[in-house]
Parts: C-alpha cells; sequence; structure tokens
C-alpha cells in the first residue's frame, strides 16, 4: 500500500482504501465512494470479493464508477475491465506441479511458482452505460472485448 500511495501521489492522485466482508459492507462502502464522488474503483483479489462479483459489477454500474476488477470473471459478470492472471493458464500450471509431486517430488522442494500470463478484459456494454469512451490503444492491448 505504501508503493500504491507513493505512485499516486507521483502522479498527482490519492487513494482510499476502503475494505468490506459483507454484502451489507460493499453496499456501505459503494454509497460512500458515490457521495464522495470518486473517479475510479480498484478492487483487489480476495475469494470473498469473487463470490460477490455479480453485487460488485452492479454497484459499480448503479453509481456509475468506472471499477478494474482482478480477473476476467468480473468483466463477465458486467464489470468494466479487468487484469489478472489468466486461469487455463494457472490451472495448467497447477496440473504440472500436481504431476510432479505424484511422481515422487516432494512439495517443500519445488520452486514458487507465479502467474506469467495476465490478460485484459474489457466490456464495451459496460463502458457504453457508462458514458466511457475507451481509447482505441487500450482496445488494441485488450485480450478480449466483451460486447
Amino acid at each position: 500500500m505504501r508503493d500504491a500511495h507513493a505512485a499516486a501521489s507521483a502522479m498527482g492522485l490519492q487513494i482510499q482504501v476502503l475494505n468490506a466482508s459483507t454484502n451489507g459492507e460493499i453496499d456501505a462502502v459503494f454509497a460512500l465512494i458515490a457521495r464522495d464522488r470518486a473517479d475510479a474503483i480498484l478492487v483487489t483479489s480476495d475469494p470473498f470479493f469473487t463470490t460477490r462479483r455479480v453485487q460488485l459489477a452492479h454497484l459499480a454500474t448503479r453509481h456509475a464508477i468506472p471499477t478494474s476488477f482482478p480477473g476476467r470473471q468480473y468483466a463477465e459478470a458486467g464489470g468494466l475491465m479487468s487484469y489478472g492472471a489468466n486461469n487455463a493458464d494457472a490451472f495448467r500450471q497447477i496440473g504440472i506441479y500436481v504431476g510432479r509431486i505424484l511422481k515422487g517430488a516432494k512439495p517443500a522442494d519445488l520452486p514458487v511458482v507465479q502467474a506469467d500470463k495476465f490478460e485484459l478484459v474489457l466490456n464495451a456494454q459496460t463502458a457504453r452505460i457508462l458514458s466511457l469512451t475507451v481509447p482505441p490503444g487500450l482496445l488494441a492491448r485488450a485480450d478480449e472485448v466483451i460486447e
């Protein structure tokens, strides 16, 4: 968070960190964000948020707040955009790990593996609902544009 605050400050932006751990808290956070007229939201990766991706996408659209999410399932649920690890590749890596263990490798001896394939997914329908024009350069860089 310290690095995020420093980077934002260097760009003349402010970051406000808000936490939610229940559906009601998510509703309250979005009400606060809408009241304070936030320019955008970045939802971080968390299993709790993944299970509430429809609620998050709906509230972001209802309050007309551009929101970036950590995985494609959010954009598929109506979120504006997502950038995160490619799930198919992550599952492939998990399979390789399991295969090594089944062949006798000790899990403690295996290296830590991080995702190496990431994807940017844009939801063009949500952009239109929010009256946003997605820059052509961003559209060109997107791995997928959901119409």
